[in-house]
């Protein structure tokens, strides 16, 4: 039976223009659901952000909880679920869910936004709901990108022809961050558990089902 991922969670809960009616976005993401279910297959996402991103997750971790004083801050690796949700957290502690966002560079890092990414927030209510936290910290950090992804990045710009030490150079000055002050690559959001939101979550699950087992009469 269908469950909502956290990651996914942004996705279902887009409104659409016709009260009571699901979204675009959500029938969509449940199209490509069911698909998975038929043909055992997962729909996967491949891209240098994403990969950035897995390959700094734990640095990224550590380095919020050194700015944040928090010591070591171990990387979760359990899985939750009930009857209508699912997700791993990146981290926990005794009163918080912790998940860390890792930006591309500067220039994708929200350092003057003042509201958490919808998606991210839904993603953060159903994370407390299943851990049973009142607390969420969204946390992006700006860290160095690997080496392997500034060379890949180089290609992409002048080909892998004309690839020098120069422009690998001017790559890596682009695309690290230690020089930059602290303050200035970590930014955080504090999100409170929200019953309302969490009861109108569990209630569109209920309008996915119904919908799923619209398509797959």
């Amino acid at each position: 039976e269908f469950k909502i991922r956290a990651s996914a969670a942004g996705k279902i809960m887009t409104n659409s223009r016709k009260k009571g009616e699901l979204s675009k976005t959500c029938t969509s993401f449940l199209d490509q659901w069911v698909k998975e279910q038929i043909y055992g297959r997962r729909k996967e996402i491949v891209s240098i952000y994403l990969t950035k991103g897995i390959e700094v997750e734990e640095d990224s971790l550590q380095f919020a909880a050194d700015i944040m004083g928090w010591g070591m801050l171990l990387k979760n690796e359990d899985y939750f679920d009930d009857d209508d949700c699912t997700g791993t957290p990146d981290a926990i502690t005794t009163d918080h869910i912790i998940d860390v966002k890792n930006s591309w560079d500067c220039f994708t890092f929200p350092l003057f936004e003042t509201e958490p990414n919808k998606d991210y927030y839904w993603q953060g209510q159903v994370y407390m709901h299943l851990v049973g936290r009142d607390n969420f910290k969204l946390i992006y950090t700006l860290m160095d990108t690997p080496e392997h992804l500034i060379t890949k990045e180089a290609m992409y710009k002048v080909g892998p022809d004309n690839i020098t030490d120069q422009v690998l150079q001017e790559c890596r000055d682009q695309m690290t961050y230690d020089g930059i002050d602290a303050q200035h690559r970590i930014k955080i959001f504090e999100i409170k558990k929200d019953p309302d939101a969490i009861a109108q979550l569990l209630e569109r699950v209920e309008q996915c089902r119904e919908y799923i087992q619209g398509i797959t009469q």
